[in-house]
């Protein structure tokens, strides 16, 4: 095309001051505005954030006060959650109850000027969840507007051998996860869309078969260069790793301290632990005779990148993400990662950016842990061609400027009305 798309982006949860989902759907959505003609569409609690972002009211975006449901619905999934930060499907569950709603006002809102062809294209960006369906899309379909869903991502299932670290996050709902398949709307959504991009390779192959020509593959995460814009510059010396993330059983902070102990307690490495949470006493008391162990709590973003540019490697043994932002964060400053290949950080490293180990009971990634530790303590400056690679890797595909250009590549396929290839959106 020539000139730039008319773009309405629906981003239920958009807000530059959050994190998680919310700054997903806001990092997309205004890098989006680089290449397209974007009217954003929001849920009203975002409203005050964007404004302080520059946006302005009824030009550049619209909030949609759908609170009369959503408030209500949000203080039962919080009360059913049983604990800030756990029970996620839980959380799901609720959201596509209420979601609804929103996309009822937003149709009101929005709908005849959709019919009018007021906007080429209709894209919906969040809900990530694949199991909110959109009753736009039929709509859309309907008025001859193109509809596009995504990026989808989440249902990663939990690895075997980890019920009892699932029950403490209260996720008593994932068994019973693909239940959502059989949500009234599901297929209708899929059907309907013109495009669906898939934030995972996991969340791709959920997706039928007979919609797979339109599926493509766009991981959800992305790097904001305002945000992560140094080069990671270890000193010489012992091996200097770190880990960033909620201090929670799954993500494996416990796991890593039992890795990195032998190499701890004679002088051959340093450890930094970036975050907080519920395992913090037990963590610390793990470490107690553990010399070169710092913790450093929850960090905003800017001392969490100035702690990571001292580290040779991010050490992140956690089973069970569904993006894998934080690792993406990590290579974008030159730090290489250490994982483990399962869901999100297993499609974003390979064997020239990082090291993976196999997914595996507990006992097994600790030795594997230990094992990848003690090879690189020997020699941390083989690390060096990986920190070159992931830093351009992440800057040639992950930045969210890049992002919005794969974006335009399935706004131009979508547009162009004859039939071809999905196009290569890592082009």
């Amino acid at each position: 095309m020539t000139a730039r798309p008319r773009i309405l982006a629906i981003a239920e949860a958009a807000n530059p001051e959050w994190v998680s989902v919310p700054l997903v759907g806001w990092s997309l959505a205004s890098a989006l505005r680089e290449v397209a003609d974007v009217h954003i569409v929001t849920q009203i609690r975002n409203r005050d954030a964007i404004l302080r972002a520059g946006l302005v009211e009824g030009r550049d975006f619209t909030a949609i006060d759908s609170e009369a449901f959503a408030k209500p619905m949000w203080k039962l999934a919080e009360a059913l959650r049983m604990g800030e930060g756990k029970g996620w499907t839980i959380v799901q569950a609720v959201n596509a109850l209420s979601y609804p709603y929103f996309e009822r006002l937003v149709w009101q809102r929005f709908g005849a000027a959709i019919e009018r062809g007021d906007y080429d294209i209709v894209h919906r960006i969040t809900p990530l969840s694949p199991t909110s369906a959109s009753s736009i899309a039929a709509k859309c379909t309907r008025a001859g507007v193109p509809f596009i869903l995504g990026p989808l991502n989440g249902g990663v299932p939990w690895p075997e051998g980890y019920d009892a670290i699932r029950r403490a996050e209260k996720e008593f709902l994932a068994p019973l996860r693909s239940a959502y398949k059989l949500l009234p709307g599901r297929t209708a959504t899929l059907r309907h869309a013109s495009a669906i991009l898939a934030g995972s390779r996991y969340t791709a192959s959920e997706i039928p078969d007979r919609f797979q020509h339109k599926t493509l593959w766009l991981p959800e995460n992305g790097i904001d260069p305002a945000r992560f814009n140094r080069r990671a510059t270890p000193a010489p010396g012992p091996l200097r790793a770190a880990f960033v993330g909620r201090l929670v059983p799954y993500k494996g902070p416990d796991v890593l301290l039992d890795a990195a102990a032998p190499l701890l307690r004679d002088g051959r490495m340093t450890l930094d632990l970036i975050g907080d949470g519920p395992m913090m006493p037990a963590l610390r008391a793990q470490a107690e005779t553990l010399p070169g162990v710092t913790f450093h709590g929850w960090k905003p973003h800017e001392a969490v990148q100035d702690i990571l540019c001292r580290a040779h490697l991010f050490a992140f043994p956690s089973i069970r993400e569904f993006g894998g932002g934080v690792v993406l964060e990590a290579m974008a400053l030159g730090v290489p990662p250490l994982i483990v290949d399962y869901a999100g950080p297993g499609e974003l490293v390979d064997e020239t950016t990082g090291i993976t180990t196999p997914i595996g009971p507990r006992e097994q990634i600790t030795r594997d842990f230990t094992r990848e530790l003690t090879r690189l303590a020997a020699d941390p400056s083989q690390l060096a061609p990986l920190a070159e690679n992931a830093s351009a890797k992440a800057q040639s595909h992950f930045l969210w400027s890049r992002k919005a250009v794969q974006v335009a590549r399935t706004y131009d396929w979508v547009l162009s009305g004859s039939p071809q290839p999905k196009p290569d959106l890592f082009a």
